[in-house]
């Protein structure tokens, strides 16, 4: 066909009724669109086919896992550019209104020029790396751990590549003259400190991923550390590096849900980045856990993702590409949401710090991690697995930067009766 870019230019521009913002390239090697911008590649036509079966989202992200879509130039500045016309939504529920329907002479014109352009066959099957369809309820111990193993056991091998030595897989605390490896030993050291963590402190890590955090506690503070995974690769991966730190004295690794914890009191409780695998129906309960599980006066410390609230709460949608291919039922709530759920458990919330801007810059390298050895990231994963990551983490720290999520750290103390938190007058002597 000739001049394919040409015809899905218009095609598009008269669907969105404005410019396209990126140069296409189509799999004839015609080119349309506006120069000096990056050049969005259409490799196969069976890209379109997967949006005509998937509009939207999910259909080009199968694409673009499948390799038929590729970004020439730069993959950040494509994407803030598509972001308005893919990602961005100021208002759910206007969207939805807004959204045309199926009989719409519009949508009926534009269906039927990607039909001539890429070809009426059967749906292309979604690519290996998409998550089969899951059933029951959400957020059993059962599906919890398929959903986490989906995600971490991709290989310790990978994610070393990726997450660099200090194998942190949260944002890291960047000071101007931080390095990735010392960005991530600061945030350590600033759980460590708000969790006022002394010598033989009973520690429980919750999500402890490949065990930075408890070497971190157990090695720095002489704390004696519980860290529980539903991975079993991170188990393998963190009782090696505490063994070979001296630590099998001070650091416990269970492959265990947080649920079947029961052998509390802990002084402490961290959660790094796990939280958002909880999910709205079960947040509660994991309070009301955590809290059980600490003495009187203990302190928790929670990270974690939130997102912007919506105008309308029940207009919120999970995100289609990274439920199908990143993290399978992950959510992400609003920080106020958060905090009041804690409260409601008994906890008192004594500190937020916001650390958004930390979480972009800690992609960044994490992306140039993988991009710098991508023929190696392939040959541990595949193609598909790393252009899912690669993907996944520049459109978030994309998202970090325009402020469409954020990352927030609370610590929340098991107050006592009497009232003493425990805490010092000038709360923030940690930094």
């Amino acid at each position: 066909m000739a001049d394919a870019a040409l015809r899905l230019t218009t095609l598009a521009e008269e669907l969105l009724g404005a410019p396209l913002p990126v140069r296409i390239r189509a799999w004839d090697g015609s080119e349309s669109g506006p120069p000096g911008t990056p050049v969005l590649v259409i490799r196969h036509r069976r890209a379109l086919r997967r949006l005509l079966w998937k509009p939207g989202e999910l259909g080009l992200a199968r694409a673009w896992v499948a390799g038929e879509i590729d970004v020439d130039g730069d993959l950040y500045a494509a994407l803030d550019l598509l972001a308005g016309l893919i990602w961005e939504r100021d208002d759910p529920a206007e969207l939805k209104k807004a959204r045309l329907p199926l009989f719409d002479p519009k949508l009926r014109a534009a269906a039927r020029g990607l039909l001539d352009v890429g070809g009426l066959l059967p749906p292309p099957p979604p690519p290996a790396e998409e998550i089969r369809r899951r059933r029951g309820p959400i957020h059993t111990k059962r599906r919890d751990q398929q959903a986490i193993s989906h995600h971490y056991d991709v290989g310790n091998d990978f994610y070393e590549l990726v997450l660099g030595p200090s194998m942190v897989y949260s944002c890291a605390y960047w000071a101007e003259d931080s390095t990735l490896e010392t960005a991530q030993r600061d945030k350590l050291d600033l759980v460590c400190r708000k969790l006022a963590l002394k010598e033989d402190m009973r520690l429980l890590d919750v999500g402890c991923g490949w065990g930075s955090m408890a070497i971190h506690a157990a090695r720095e503070y002489g704390a004696r550390v519980t860290g529980v995974t539903l991975s079993r690769e991170q188990a393998v991966y963190a009782r090696k590096r505490i063994a070979d730190e001296g630590l099998t004295d001070r650091i416990e690794i269970r492959v265990q849900d947080y649920r079947d914890v029961k052998d509390g009191p802990y002084d402490a409780i961290s959660s790094i980045g796990m939280a958002e695998h909880v999910g709205s129906v079960r947040y509660r309960e994991y309070a009301d856990d955590l809290f059980a599980l600490l003495k009187p006066g203990g302190r928790l410390l929670n990270h974690q993702i939130g997102r912007r609230p919506e105008r309308d709460e029940s207009a919120y949608e999970i995100d289609a590409f990274i439920d199908a291919y990143v993290f399978p039922d992950g959510e992400l709530s609003p920080i106020g949401r958060t905090v009041e759920l804690l409260e409601e458990a008994g906890f008192e919330a004594r500190d937020v710090e916001m650390l958004r801007e930390h979480y972009a810059l800690t992609l960044r390298e994490w992306v140039a991690n993988l991009e710098a050895r991508w023929a190696e990231a392939v040959r541990l994963t595949s193609p598909g697995r790393a252009r899912v990551w690669r993907l996944y983490m520049a459109a978030s720290a994309l998202a970090f930067e325009n402020n469409r999520i954020g990352v927030n750290q609370v610590l929340a103390v098991k107050t006592p009766d009497g009232g003493a938190s425990g805490l010092p007058r000038r709360a923030r002597d940690w930094r």
